[in-house]
């Protein structure tokens, strides 16, 4: 009974000018999701202690519309993400933002038929303009979209690594992910690439000609025939945790992203013939496990199939990203004001990778 009984809950202290870091402390003696939420910032910040780890990030969800745009930045500056595997979604959104286009604060309370009739796009109390949606679009298909090879075959890494180095040229908002990315050369897989309006806007660069007017003459150029090869994603995300000394997964929701970090593990413990299952593990989400998805599977399923090591340190924090992330990410820029880390390095040489460690001060 005893080993049950060792350490009591201790009730949070209200006092003034209290940092988010004491607080977060605190909640590691109470219960439920405040305490998993603690407990989400102790792993972390164990990942961010081990040395020659790669981190990855995976986002899912409409992250950057709700405003994380600028913590999800912050992370990659600061080197507490290496690798992100994220929606098409929250990269085009970003893509918008670094363009000086703007969200805005909305409500669920409304009339939908009457947003659509005045091309205002809601995400649940998030609005946008549809026509300056259009305007993005058009930017991606007739500018960035003549940045692109014809007929090479590129990762999303590469179309990304390629999009932030444009956005890096001409946005007027430079506190994007796709632009600290390249600054940080930070990989940024998007595994549905096509799920998105970044990949139909490409695809619209690939199906219409571009003319342009010289004098009183219109030259028509030929279409673009731009590829986008999904099993090189697959193939050079695999490769890096092949290629890690060792691996953890930050998850912000479910989907598409979790599942393809997840199976980087499976595929370099086949290749490599050594467990390169994942070491430490966060997922906060508000989707449950008993419905069979891949979105609210438990890390304990994981194990099962070699995806999260079975001595892995985890927590599963079921609440909402727009809730957690600033706690989280506030509380952690307080516990290593000065964090020193060994940063992987990715050197990319055709298909080949090379990672070594940089010792940096952060």
């Amino acid at each position: 009974m005893k080993k049950f009984l060792k350490i009591p809950t201790q009730p949070i202290d209200v006092w003034p000018d209290k940092k988010i870091s004491e607080l977060t402390k605190e909640m590691l003696y109470t219960g439920y999701q405040g305490r998993k939420l603690a407990e989400v910032i102790e792993v972390w910040a164990k990942m961010l202690k081990k040395k020659k780890i790669v981190i990855w990030f995976g986002l899912a969800g409409a992250m950057v519309p709700a405003g994380m745009r600028k913590i999800i930045s912050y992370l990659i500056r600061r080197r507490m993400i290496d690798v992100i595997v994220s929606t098409g979604a929250n990269l085009y959104h970003d893509c918008v933002e670094a363009l000086g286009i703007k969200h805005y604060v909305g409500t669920h309370l409304i009339d939908d038929v009457k947003l659509r009739k005045m091309k205002v796009d809601r995400i649940y109390d998030v609005f946008a303009s549809e026509k300056k949606f259009y305007w993005v679009d058009n930017w991606i298909e007739r500018d960035f979209s003549r940045t692109l090879k014809d007929y090479y075959f590129y990762s999303s890494r590469e179309i990304l690594y390629l999009l932030g180095k444009r956005l890096n040229q001409v946005a007027k908002d430079k506190n994007s992910i796709l632009i600290n990315a390249f600054r940080q050369k930070i990989p940024i897989f998007c595994p549905a690439f096509g799920d998105s309006s970044l990949g139909f806007s490409i695809m619209f660069a690939n199906r219409r000609k571009f003319s342009k007017r010289v004098g009183d003459r219109k030259i028509v150029f030929k279409r673009k025939r731009i590829v986008w090869d999904g099993l090189k994603d697959v193939d050079e995300s695999s490769k890096i945790t092949e290629k890690a000394k060792a691996t953890g997964v930050i998850y912000i929701g479910g989907g598409v992203p979790k599942n393809f970090i997840q199976q980087t593990a499976v595929i370099a413990s086949y290749q490599t013939r050594h467990d390169k299952s994942h070491s430490f593990a966060i997922q906060i989400s508000t989707d449950l496990p008993q419905w069979g998805g891949l979105s609210g599977c438990t890390f304990e399923e994981g194990k099962s199939w070699g995806k999260i090591s079975t001595s892995a340190k985890m927590v599963q924090c079921y609440t909402d990203a727009t809730i957690a992330l600033p706690i989280v990410v506030h509380a952690l820029s307080e516990k290593f004001k000065k964090l020193r880390r060994e940063v992987p390095v990715f050197e990319w040489r055709g298909n080949d990778l090379k990672i070594k460690y940089d010792k940096m001060k952060l």
